[in-house]
């Protein structure tokens, strides 16, 4: 199997970095290699290709960019890792299900460096982190008596993907040190009221590119296990 390339990019443009991923897979064949992109972006709300206009309830001076990747709309910033895998599903040999536990697998392991524990919701994509004690190891009990599965969380990472003809593109965002408000201008991900946090407001002191060089090992790790 080819070996994987990682691209450090700094802060790219989003839709010339969409742009590039789309010609990647476009212009691929069977013995490319795989790719992961590791970047951030300058201010930007993303929709996915399900997303509704009302999510975005004022994006101000924030452009919203109309994107091919599954889900809702998100808000991607300095001081978030975006990474990007372009990997051939075929031939690494698990399907989607299993990719997109692998992704959030990988943001688990990463937090757990920090000894912050990230947890799954059912049917919600992406990592999330107990608001009053994000370092608590114990599991997550079900949604509360009020049926909300989200009381109490934070999301700290959220995913968004593309697979044609059996490759990825587009990937997962996790929230380092942000300036957050613009999550109040949108229903993250398309859910009113849910809180958005990074490693900063949990207390945890990281860099960015510290974080973005661990989580690409964690996938590194992970995609081809």
């Amino acid at each position: 199997m080819p070996a994987l390339e990682i691209s450090r990019l700094g802060r790219v443009d989003y839709l010339a970095t969409v742009a590039a991923m789309q010609q990647f897979s476009a212009e691929r064949g069977p013995d490319s290699p795989d790719q992961l992109w590791l970047c951030e972006h300058a201010p930007v709300f993303t929709q996915g290709l399900a997303g509704k206009a009302e999510h975005v309830l004022a994006a101000g001076d924030i452009p919203v960019v109309q994107t091919n990747r599954g889900g809702q709309v998100t808000y991607h910033g300095p001081g978030q890792v975006m990474a990007y895998p372009l990997i051939d599903l075929q031939r690494a040999g698990y399907y989607v299900k299993e990719y997109v536990y692998r992704l959030e697998e990988a943001v688990i392991r990463t937090l757990a460096h920090w000894n912050v524990t990230g947890h799954r919701v059912a049917s919600a994509p992406g990592i999330y982190v107990r608001l009053e004690d994000p370092f608590s190891h114990a599991a997550l009990t079900g949604p509360a008596p009020d049926g909300d599965p989200f009381r109490g969380l934070g999301k700290i990472s959220a995913l968004g993907i593309k697979v044609h003809r059996h490759c990825t593109y587009h990937g997962l965002a996790l929230n380092v040190a942000m300036d957050l408000e613009p999550y109040e201008r949108i229903n993250p991900c398309g859910y009113a009221g849910l809180k958005t946090v990074d490693l900063h407001t949990i207390g945890v002191q990281a860099a960015p590119e510290d974080v973005a060089e661990l989580l690409g090992q964690k996938l590194g790790a992970l995609l081809f296990a």
